[in-house]
């Protein structure tokens, strides 16, 4: 079988591990929530934290909310906020939006992904 290197956008790090507190993307840890996208990775403290959120308006067409360890409804009013500025946002636990990122991105996809910790 032959295997591909994948090739990310230049300057998008992939989401490459995490763990109980923490993600690591491009190789550097980062604990807590963050909020990753092609432009770089943010901290994020939680779904209260709207402004890094808000601010992708423009820049992706889609935010991956991970919401922890399972998957969880994220609250309406957010979800409402976010597809007023554009951003269509679609729930599921933060391993699952770590690897969907990480497709999406390949494939050139404006994409973002918010991830609460495990």
């Amino acid at each position: 079988m032959k295997l591909t290197e994948v090739q990310f956008p230049s300057g998008a790090k992939p989401i490459d591990g995490y763990g109980p507190g923490f993600f690591r993307v491009g190789g550097t840890v980062h604990q807590g929530g963050i909020v990753a996208s092609p432009s770089g990775v943010a901290g994020w403290s939680g779904l209260d934290d709207r402004a890094p959120l808000k601010s992708l308006s423009g820049q992706v067409d889609v935010l991956l909310l991970g919401m922890g360890a399972d998957i969880a409804i994220p609250p309406r009013d957010l979800l409402d906020a976010l597809q007023q500025d554009g951003l269509m946002a679609e729930a599921m636990s933060s391993p699952s939006a770590a690897r969907s990122y990480n497709v999406l991105l390949a494939e050139g996809r404006r994409v973002a992904c918010a991830l609460l910790p495990l």
